[in-house]
């Protein structure tokens, strides 16, 4: 057989590529816990010595490190002066954890990934499903620290009000609650803004509940419960919001059903998904790439671990959803009220 050459020399470039990326994930990892990013940006360029130093580490293990950023572009390096620095985008996506694009929490997913790797291979000769707790736990806090920040800067500004009424109400005092809520990062940004409303966060997931009751600290308006999607308690809500957690559900629509029947006749679901065409070949981009991959390893098979096992999958898009919503859980309307590269912001009325 003979190779097209055209062909094959940017697919091996690719894979040189995808190989450095995958062997610096772990390095971004140990930059982040030992404070290497955070220690470089907004300071003067450092050398190998000055960082260890700051950071007190090995410099012969700093100096390699620093290397490695250096020739993933994380870190710019001086060649006149040998020294290295961050610039100011560079410190926006890898040291400033509350700014709108840092990625750096996205990596402790990954390292989930594969620490789970051979349960999710297994999982793909029998079908089973891997739960969302028998994960590494590194998942959970990557899963809040990769989301927050979006959260923080577009929630409030935007998602929110673009919503029918829903400030007003919440200005004044209504009953919310937020499904799926993991450690609580949105449920406790929302119970701050809004001191008149009480919040309730829920999750099948007890770990998590106990994390985000740490997270709320003195929060009068914000309680969690360990509960399910499809059966949680409670009536009478203005705004039931799912944040970045319906397509994992197994049955998204009790889950859809259940919200339905809790809310005010003239209340809101706020669906919050993973931004998506409804076609496989509308995904075929650099963010569908990193979301199919994690739907892949995570996504799927926490449904398939679940009772009904829809296994909607992270790039499910706007019209499967719309019709769990609508056609099984009896929503009367939907509408895309808001959208950011990542996501999607649905509004949901019964």
């Amino acid at each position: 057989m003979r190779l097209d050459m055209t062909k094959l020399e940017p697919l091996l470039g690719m894979m040189v590529n995808e190989l450095g990326a995958a062997a610096n994930a772990a390095l971004v990892l140990t930059g982040d816990k030992l404070g290497f990013y955070k220690a470089l940006s907004g300071s003067e360029p450092v050398t190998s010595t000055e960082l260890a130093g700051k950071t007190g580490t090995h410099e012969r293990y700093v100096r390699e490190w620093l290397s490695a950023q250096a020739a993933s572009g994380f870190v710019t390096y001086d060649a006149g002066s040998g020294r290295f620095t961050l610039s100011p985008e560079q410190a926006a996506v890898l040291a400033d954890d509350d700014s709108p694009v840092y990625m750096g929490s996205g990596f402790y997913s990954l390292a989930a990934v594969f620490a789970d790797e051979p349960k999710l291979t297994a999982a793909f000769r029998t079908g089973q499903g891997v739960g969302w707790g028998e994960h590494c736990n590194c998942l959970f806090c990557g899963t809040e620290r990769f989301f927050r920040p979006g959260y923080k800067a577009h929630l409030l500004s935007e998602w929110l009000p673009a919503l029918d009424g829903v400030i007003a109400k919440l200005e004044r005092g209504a009953r919310v609650a937020d499904v799926g809520c993991g450690h609580g990062a949105s449920t406790v940004i929302m119970a701050e803004a809004f001191p008149n409303s009480e919040f309730v966060g829920i999750d099948f997931h007890e770990p998590s509940v106990l994390r985000a009751r740490e997270a709320a600290g003195g929060l009068g308006n914000v309680r969690f419960e360990v509960a399910r999607a499809q059966d949680y308690a409670g009536s009478g809500y203005d705004l039931v919001t799912i944040f970045d957690a319906l397509h994992d559900m197994g049955d998204p629509v009790g889950a859809a059903e259940h919200v339905r029947q809790t809310l005010k006749p003239d209340g809101t679901l706020m669906l919050i998904e993973p931004m998506a065409g409804d076609s496989l070949a509308d995904n075929l981009n650099p963010v569908g790439r990193v979301y199919y991959a994690f739907s892949a390893s995570i996504c799927v098979p926490a449904s398939l671990g679940q009772e009904v096992g829809a296994a909607l999958g992270a790039q499910a898009g706007e019209k499967r959803l719309a019709d769990v919503v609508c056609r099984g859980g009896g929503f009367s309307r939907i509408r895309r009220a808001a959208e950011t590269p990542f996501n999607m912001i649905l509004e949901a009325r019964p």
